[in-house]
């Protein structure tokens, strides 16, 4: 027989084994779910009737005895184990077991049965039971009584006629190999056109043109076999079309994550890593398949990574980027996948936790702070009663001295205890703002008045520069409590002669508010941190002053809790400085 006979035979028995055997699957899969079907409609007959016969029997309050005795009864009567089970998920009977047994059963709550008819639904499952270790077919059903659940189960048996069908599929695959081959070695030369643009097509599609295609309707008896190939090479180019789309979703998915994620194989190498992890390592180009210390240049991150591959717990750490460790990352790195099999890679995601380490840092640096605010007067005011208290010599003039020290020192616990007390209402949004049309102009020409023999005293020129009148949307108070701080600062750092002037100004949709003064200004270093609490730059200065450093805090929370914000101040060391904030602009003009 020719090679091309022995070739054709062998693929007209290859098909007719995957038409018999196809078909047999999906008739059997048919049969198997109509058994299936039928078994569990017969055995949620009997669970409605034992339920029935079971009658309003509360589970919680009947004896075991009466419980176990009733399981067998109702076993006997439908033909299935019979299992009673408390609204807790406790076995009290069981028909199958003993009483003794019964009490070491586990707990059936999460079994997927007994959680459906604790909804009030017919639950019922296959799988293999813990208990007697064969397969079971289970159907439980919510008592009358509504405190437990009553449980049938019986094996779970092959349909006879599956056998049956297993056996006219075997016949009929033996027949038609028989019969393909006696008619494929009589019509070699016949069909041999059509086999061979069939193969032609077979071997495009194996070569990646999934364009390809027999085309149906030859006109012989291969138009099933040319529809096949069509079909599955229809069906191939849908799935990759669908793995490619799927790859760039999930690719899309992946470089939109705010965390970075790095992905490497057991040797170490680059399989992925997303948009995120790149701007953190300031990554560009291609870095697949190259290794972590080549592509990344990070020695902590690659032995956290090597720790991770040794370990199916998940390790964590911090890593510093840049020189001054300007980016902090928090890693979690995993092995994958898990458990004692073989290790495909570990995967790594990066946090930026730069933003809470500041924060951490400016809490410790607040609580160091507050301690020395607060002990620095406390201990002026403990020793000097403490000389009161001890020095029966002192003259008036003296304690009067040491009292009016206590007092000064006294005062200033006070304010600062109220500054505190103030912003952290503020910060809690425990102050209630009651935001309406101010006309901020009207507001800053009433404080220069209440300030005007403070200006004196300091020979300091004060002025309001606007265009007119300028509403915004915020708290009177509040906006007064802001302009006071930053006014009442101007005053104190400002030498006599200087001028001290507040601008307002229009802009859009915000109305932007100028604290500008000629004073002795603030250095490039500090700007950036001025408005956090307790922050000073001249902390000798500013407590002779009388200043708490909570001023500025006060007034960048309360901008902000009326939806304005504060700029970075503009100043230059012995010119003076601009304070800056915006306020929303109000839609409508008061009164």
């Amino acid at each position: 027989m020719p090679r091309s006979q022995i070739k054709l035979v062998a693929a007209i028995s290859a098909l007719v084994v995957a038409v018999v055997v196809g078909f047999a699957g999906v008739t059997e899969r048919d049969l198997a779910e109509r058994a299936e079907t039928r078994a569990r409609a017969d055995l949620e007959a009997r669970v409605t009737g034992a339920r029935d016969l079971l009658g309003p029997l509360p589970l919680s309050a009947t004896p075991p005895e009466t419980l176990a005795q009733r399981a067998r009864t109702l076993s006997e009567a439908f033909g299935a184990r019979v299992t009673l089970i408390r609204s807790d998920g406790v076995v009290v009977a069981d028909s199958a077991l003993p009483p003794a047994r019964v009490l070491e059963m586990e707990n059936h709550a999460t079994r997927p049965e007994i959680a459906r008819a604790a909804r009030g639904e017919r639950g019922h499952s296959v799988r293999t039971s813990a208990s007697v270790g064969r397969p079971l077919r289970y159907v439980a059903l919510t008592v009358e009584a509504g405190d437990g659940t009553v449980r049938l189960a019986e094996p779970v048996k092959e349909a006879p006629e599956l056998a049956a069908l297993r056996a006219r599929a075997a016949w009929a695959l033996f027949l038609g190999l028989i019969g393909a081959a006696l008619v494929a070695a009589g019509i070699t030369r016949l069909y041999a056109r059509s086999i061979e643009r069939m193969r032609r097509v077979a071997s495009s599609v194996a070569h990646g043109d999934l364009t390809a295609r027999v085309r149906r309707h030859m006109g012989d008896e291969f138009d099933p076999i040319a529809g096949a190939i069509d079909q599955m090479a229809e069906q191939l180019r849908l799935r990759l079309d669908e793995a490619t789309h799927e790859k760039e979703r999930l690719r899309a998915v992946l470089n939109g994550m705010v965390e970075g994620v790095l992905v490497v194989d057991t040797g170490g190498k680059i399989v992925l890593l997303n948009q995120r992890a790149r701007e953190f390592f300031g990554i560009r180009g291609p870095v697949e398949s190259r290794s972590l210390l080549e592509a990344m240049r990070h020695a902590e991150l690659d032995a956290l990574l090597s720790r991770a591959a040794e370990t199916d717990e998940a390790v964590s750490g911090e890593i510093r980027l840049g020189g001054g460790g300007e980016r902090v990352l928090r890693v979690q790195a995993v092995r994958f996948p898990a458990g004692p099999g073989a290790r495909m890679g570990t995967v790594a995601v990066f946090h930026d936790v730069t933003e809470l380490e500041r924060l951490e840092q400016v809490r410790r640096d607040f609580v160091a702070n507050a301690s020395h605010e607060l002990r620095t007067p406390l201990t002026a005011i403990s020793g000097f009663t403490e000389t009161l208290l001890s020095s029966e010599s002192l003259g008036p003039a003296d304690r009067r001295s040491y009292l009016e020290v206590i007092d000064r020192h006294a005062q200033r616990l006070t304010h600062l205890v109220s500054d505190l007390l103030e912003l952290s209402k503020i910060e809690s949004r425990k102050v209630t703002l009651k935001l309406d049309a101010i006309d901020v102009v009207a507001i800053a020409e009433r404080l220069l008045q209440d300030y005007h023999e403070r200006f004196q005293e300091k020979d300091l020129m004060a002025s309001v520069a606007h265009p007119g009148s300028a509403f915004v949307r915020a708290d009177p108070r509040a906006l007064e409590q802001i302009l006071v701080n930053l006014v009442d600062n101007a005053i104190k750092y400002t030498e006599p002669g200087g001028t001290i002037a507040i601008r307002v100004e229009a802009e859009g949709h915000q109305v932007a508010i100028h604290v500008e003064d000629t004073g002795i200004g603030i250095p490039a270093q500090d700007r950036e941190r001025i408005f956090e609490r307790f922050y000073r730059v001249d902390k000798a200065r500013s407590r002779e002053l009388g200043g708490t450093g909570l001023g500025l805090a006060i007034v960048k929370h309360l901008v902000q809790g009326q939806g304005g914000e504060v700029a970075l101040v503009e100043s230059r060391l012995g010119e003076g400085s601009v304070f800056r904030f915006t306020l929303p602009r109000a839609e409508r003009e008061a009164g």
